[in-house]
């Protein structure tokens, strides 16, 4: 590993034609010396943009204050001191409308 004379960041390995250099991103580059660059024939993986709103909460049964429907996703998160109960919330499965409930 080989560091920038200049800025002290980390000299990247790249080629440029049939000559191997190492180059950092202020501009600074430097010939390799006695090494061998090897180019990996590894591409990026394609990545899946789901566009989707996947629920992965338990699903109740708790009314709903806006739709009246009889389903709805439960979560808890500890909102107050931990010597409190944590807050319970809930979210419609029908119409998405989210309440909590402190108990």
């Amino acid at each position: 590993m080989m560091f920038c004379p200049k800025c002290k960041s980390i000299l990247m390995p790249k080629k440029v034609g049939v000559k191997s250099v190492y180059q950092c991103s202020c501009g600074y580059t430097s010939e390799v010396q006695g090494a061998v660059l090897k180019e990996s024939g590894k591409k990026a993986e394609s990545i899946t943009v789901i566009d989707k709103d996947v629920q992965v909460m338990p699903v109740v049964e708790e009314k709903c204050k806006k739709c009246g429907h009889g389903k709805a996703y439960h979560w808890e998160v500890q909102t107050r001191s931990a010597d409190e109960p944590a807050t319970r919330f809930y979210k419609c499965v029908k119409c998405a409308c989210t309440w909590r409930a402190y108990k």
